[in-house]
């Protein structure tokens, strides 16, 4: 009884120390993953900052180039406007609109769910046989006669 005993202590032992190389393991990968997460957002912020200061150089651009022809007034609020106008293009490119459809998604109309057949416009008669489809393709239901 005392081996028994004995052998469920070297067992717990050995899967306690299993589950800390385990997590020593997944730790050090996490870490390596986040470093070069972290090297890789560093870049990105910096070509952000970049582009920033360069459009920054073309608006100015512009503007004292219309300056040479227009009062500087006149070509600094031209400059405002066409930055506002692009602006607003980039924001409604960016923006899904309800005119394009989403793929995988019904374009069921508000308050009515997607698996819902429409309802039809006019009422049923009575006694009336609905027409069979007259199709005769692979995809068609083969009948015996």
């Amino acid at each position: 009884m005392q081996r028994l005993e004995h052998l469920e202590h070297l067992d717990k032992h050995l899967v306690d120390e299993l589950a800390q190389v385990a997590r020593e393991t997944v730790r050090d990968e996490l870490r390596e993953q986040a470093r070069g997460q972290r090297r890789k957002a560093a870049l990105y912020a910096a070509s952000g900052a970049a582009a920033l200061y360069a459009g920054a150089a073309v608006a100015l651009a512009v503007g004292l180039a219309l300056a040479l022809v227009l009062p500087d007034w006149a070509a600094a609020l031209i400059t405002a406007v066409i930055l506002g106008a692009l602006a607003h293009a980039l924001r409604g490119a960016a923006r899904p609109t309800a005119a394009r459809p989403i793929p995988g998604r019904s374009t069921a109309p508000a308050g009515r769910p997607a698996d819902v057949p429409p309802v039809p416009s006019a009422p049923p008669t009575v006694g009336a046989v609905p027409p069979r489809p007259e199709s005769s393709g692979p995809e068609a239901p083969h009948r015996r006669v």
